[in-house]
């Protein structure tokens, strides 16, 4: 089933607050986007994770992982979309492909360009989803992401 998922423009604001912050304009970061069990397709919340990070890469905290877990559990939430940036152009690295947050059917992975320096929004972006086939492809941010006020 194809999901396509609202994210409010307060929460794709923030997303984009967290990765400068966090990047400064010379590290790759990372955020996470939940929605509630009973209501999958609207994302309710970032969740900015704790991780390394350098230029080229950042590597996620195991022991955060673990406390998200426990998070998701008690608020029945899931992870649905991983948002993280890259120094250029957006695009899905081998790393990116290899070390998803979560490896299911349906998650999506958005690479932000220039470390989310630019305009809040979509503009030059790259979206992938796991397919049945558990690869990586390319799909139309239209087509999954929508921002609503």
């Amino acid at each position: 089933m194809i999901v396509r998922y609202q994210i409010p423009l307060a929460l794709l604001t923030q997303s984009f607050h967290e990765l400068r912050s966090c990047g400064g304009g010379r590290r790759e970061c990372q955020v996470v986007w939940l929605s509630p069990w009973h209501a999958p397709g609207v994302i309710t919340e970032v969740i900015h994770t704790t991780h390394t990070a350098s230029a080229a890469g950042f590597t996620v905290d195991e022991s955060s992982l673990t406390v998200l877990w426990k998070r998701l559990a008690d608020t029945q939430a899931g992870v649905r979309v991983q948002v993280h940036t890259h120094p250029g152009g957006a695009f899905h690295s081998s790393t990116d492909d290899s070390w998803p947050v979560i490896h299911t059917s349906g998650f999506l992975s958005l690479v932000i360009p220039n470390f989310g320096l630019g305009e809040i929004g979509f503009k030059g972006a790259y979206l992938a989803e796991i397919g049945p086939d558990g690869r990586w492809h390319t799909v139309d941010i239209v087509d999954r992401l929508e921002v609503v006020e």
